[in-house]
């Protein structure tokens, strides 16, 4: 059986097409769920995925990105439900973030918090654990960031939006810290095989060792892969 020619401008066919109007109740419904879904796992999926816009704003792109084509592609997709799913995701956009201003506890679940990731040269383990962040990702920021190696950080803070500040040291406070170049890093080791000062490759911390030493663990970490330490 074929299907009948679509009439162009069937003003009925593209504001409602065969479906009641009560229908557009359902596309709202929908629509409020699905804007749930979407901050969820847009919360669960951490900084990373949200970096430079809010994680409001990247829901209202996404919810609207999908609104907006499927009708201008398909005749059979009503101008009305499109309509509707943009009110409403508007109208969720706009309380979600009224909620969020005004109370904190929703605020930080939601978009989190600012975290301290390094702290006077050595990485903050426990903090950088908690985050979705890779170490490779970390020193990338870093080396964009202009930084040879963690002495010369004083303080590095995860933003909400996934962005990274960095407060550098004084030039004449930079202490030795560890090289986070490509090709240094590749230079690691666990057998300490002259005297000298070395950046544990885990968290940065910088340790004096006086003889030549296998397996050294970290002071701070416990593990066990080293860098000669530069300043």
């Amino acid at each position: 059986m074929t299907s009948e020619p679509v009439s162009p401008f069937d003003w009925e066919r593209m504001f409602i097409h065969d479906f009641p109007w009560t229908y557009l109740g359902e596309v709202a419904f929908r629509t409020v769920i699905m804007f749930a879904v979407i901050l969820a796992a847009l919360t669960v999926s951490g900084k990373r995925e949200v970096r430079q816009l809010s994680i409001y704003e990247l829901v209202l792109l996404i919810g609207l990105g999908s609104a907006a084509g499927d009708p201008m592609f398909y005749h059979d997709v009503p101008l009305s439900s499109a309509i509707v799913v943009f009110i409403v995701m508007m109208g969720c956009y706009k309380l979600a973030t009224y909620i969020s201003d005004r109370n904190e506890t929703v605020h930080d679940v939601i978009e989190g918090k600012p975290v301290y990731v390094i702290e006077n040269g050595c990485i903050l383990t426990p903090n950088f654990s908690q985050e979705d962040l890779g170490l490779d990702e970390l020193f990338s920021d870093l080396r964009v960031g202009g930084i040879e190696h963690l002495g010369q950080i004083r303080i590095a803070i995860l933003e909400p939006n996934g962005q990274l500040s960095i407060f550098n040291y004084k030039e004449n406070e930079i202490i030795a810290g560890l090289p986070i170049l490509p090709k240094a890093l590749e230079r690691h080791t666990e057998h300490i095989s002259e005297p000298g000062t070395y950046a544990c490759c885990v968290c940065g911390y910088v340790q004096r060792f006086r003889n030549v030493t296998n397996n050294a663990c970290c002071e701070r970490c416990s593990h066990s892969k080293w860098v000669e330490a530069i300043k």
